[in-house]
């Protein structure tokens, strides 16, 4: 999967400057352990750490296009092209020739054949940099569904740039300040398109390709969501997501590494992995493994029917998958080495509390088997999983439905905070000028019903606005261990066709996913088709949250918490001595917030952040 990074100076000779490419590349080994390499020009110099999956002998990186000899351009790349042995046909028919089995050089030539335009042909996840020696210019380009990541910080003559952004912020010249901008970020739950939460650094957005010379810099969509008419009936539609989720998935059971899936017994995991356990075997190969994460619950057993263990556990058996649950308990999701390892992952203060620390461990016990895993993320926002989807209220609601019935503001931190702040940082006037700006970017039919435009919209702002939420956390604590997570519902020619099929065909039984249930009715059994959405499990164990309610405490205490600026001493203490007088049922809706707290505290030492 890899992690990039890079420098572009017009002021200076980048030869010189070895040891600070050398930094930044070096905060991403967790991202690439199998390999490291610089790339050293004029004015630009190029980074990567290697997660081998494709041609672990011949895709080292920075790639050039002509080794040996004064190269055109040079890569650094990060993701993976499904489609990169057609491409790479195409290029061979056009008089290229390759050295390696790579999708690097596949995009690399591609560049050199299409320009720009190489993006529009990918299918997959990717995002890469483009040094052109001859025009002296940096391209930047990150996938449809932005499931992987790409900072870029301007400095005074130049750009700097990184798979995350504690690559960027090794350099010098860039710096962790927060502003304005960025606590109304974190404080809203809004995930703005392009905006990073340090000052200064901003986010390639999905879809799209930034370019960067002596001239300046240029921003531009290569793809966007489109809004066509929808023509198929409704078994011809169903029968084309089914044909679609196959290819899907087949195509990214692809590597050279070994492959498993994240099963949680849910409906979308369950397809995912009986899709590409059929795959496997159609081929020869497998059992594919699979693997689920329980929790040990005071007077409950991990096997519990109650429980996502039992029916991933269930579902493996019935597709002959090879199974596994990994059990944590409440010292596992305390370990302070753990949580530490999260907050770095992140770079960031945001988060879900124990379910990030519960990812983390889960993606490092699978990587001790598996370098490669494919996920379920994206068929709730596609499909129309969430209750929201199915809630009047929320789908009519002039904000983002995740927000309709919900304070996330009093709830996840500002309660812990000066309740002024609020105020001062104007939140819900933020709030609603993001989600104006989303919904002008909607597309439309002219002739579509009020419903189906609503629920457009709806679906709009999900794959938007939600979704980079769930892919940016699982693209952290995956890489976090040197884990590939791969997103068969992501698939761009999926989305397409989803997005544009009428609520009234998505959910035609009345039930949420109805055309997901419909075109996977043939494979997988009952239990998992009748079964119910569950979100992704946290620990019910009080211990858990008593140990979090200590460490609230001695933050408390602290009268040099980094997060003390944000606070106001007597509102923090009325919602102290909430959590003191908490029963455990109360404490689980509050660990969001005081965790929230907990964690801007950390990040906020840990990154040495400077409140502008």
């Amino acid at each position: 999967m890899c992690g990039i990074t890079g420098w572009i100076d017009f002021g200076r000779d980048l030869r010189a400057e070895l040891t600070t490419i050398r930094s930044m590349t070096a905060t991403m080994a967790a991202r690439g352990p199998d390999a490291d390499g610089t790339w050293l020009g004029r004015h630009a110099a190029l980074g990567h750490r290697r997660l081998a999956v494709i041609d672990l002998a011949g895709g080292t990186q920075p790639m050039v296009d002509d080794p040996g000899h004064e190269s055109s351009a040079v890569i650094s790349y990060s993701g993976e092209v499904y489609n990169f042995p057609q491409l790479r046909d195409a290029l061979t028919a056009r008089g290229h020739r390759f050295r390696s089995r790579s999708d690097t050089e596949v995009v690399l030539r591609g560049y050199l054949e299409w320009g720009e335009g190489v993006a529009e042909r990918l299918v997959g996840m990717f995002a890469f940099a483009v040094w052109d020696e001859r025009h002296q210019r940096l391209l930047l380009v990150r996938d449809r569904l932005g499931v992987k990541p790409l900072y870029y910080y301007p400095t005074p003559q130049g750009l700097l740039f990184g798979s995350e952004p504690k690559a960027i912020l090794a350099h010098p010249e860039a710096h962790a300040r927060l502003g304005t901008v960025g606590l109304q970020e974190l404080m809203t739950w809004v995930t703005t398109p392009g905006q990073a939460i340090f000052e200064g650094m901003r986010s390639v957005r999905p879809g799209h390709a930034l370019r960067f010379d002596r001239t300046g810099m240029s921003e531009t969509a290569y793809w966007r969501l489109p809004a066509t008419a929808h023509h198929d009936d409704q078994a011809t539609t169903i029968e084309t997501v089914r044909q679609l989720l196959r290819e899907s998935v087949a195509g990214q059971t692809v590597a050279d590494v070994p492959l498993c899936s994240l099963l949680s017994g849910g409906l979308d995991s369950s397809t995912v992995t009986a899709y590409a356990a059929e795959g496997l075997a159609e081929r020869g190969e497998g059992p594919l493994r699979s693997f689920a994460v329980g929790f040990t619950q005071p007077g409950r057993p991990v096997e519990d029917p109650a429980e996502d263990a039992w029916f991933a556990a269930k579902l493996a058996a019935t597709v002959g998958a090879a199974h596994e649950t990994i059990t944590l308990d409440a010292a596992d999701l305390t370990d302070p080495a753990a949580r530490f390892a999260v907050l770095r992952a992140r770079d960031l203060p945001l988060g879900l509390a124990d379910m990030d620390t519960s990812l983390y461990l889960l993606f490092r016990a699978v990587r001790r088997h598996s370098t490669v895993a494919l996920s379920g993320e994206g068929a709730d926002e596609l499909f129309g999983g969430y209750p929201w989807f199915h809630d009047p209220g929320a789908t009519t609601a002039q904000t983002f439905p995740w927000m309709h019935h919900s304070a996330p503001v009093d709830v996840s931190g500002p309660s812990f905070l000066d309740p002024d702040l609020p105020r001062r940082l104007a939140l819900e006037d933020y709030r609603t000028s993001r989600y104006g700006e989303a919904v002008r970017e909607v597309p439309v039919l002219d002739d579509e019903n009020e419903v189906d435009a609503r629920m457009r919209r709806v679906s709009y702002l999900f794959l938007t606005r939600f979704l980079p939420m769930l892919l940016e956390r699982k693209d952290r604590m995956s890489m976090a261990v040197g884990l590939e997570v791969r997103v068969p519902f992501c698939d761009h020619r999926l989305v397409e066709y989803v997005f544009n099929v009428p609520w009234s065909m998505k959910s035609f039984d009345g039930r949420e996913k109805s055309l997901l249930r419909a075109a996977v009715a043939g494979t997988l059994p009952s239990f998992v088709l009748d079964r119910r959405k569950t979100p992704y499990p946290a620990i019910a164990d009080p211990a858990y949250d008593q140990a979090m309610r200590q460490k609230l405490g001695d933050l408390m205490a602290d009268r040099n918490a980094p997060v003390r600026p944000l606070m106001e001493e007597a509102s923090a203490r009325a919602a102290y001595a909430l959590v003191e007088q908490a029963e455990p049922t109360q404490l689980q809706f509050l660990r969001l917030g005081f965790e929230s707290l907990l964690r801007i505290n950390d990040w906020m030492r840990e990154y040495r952040v400077e409140l502008l």
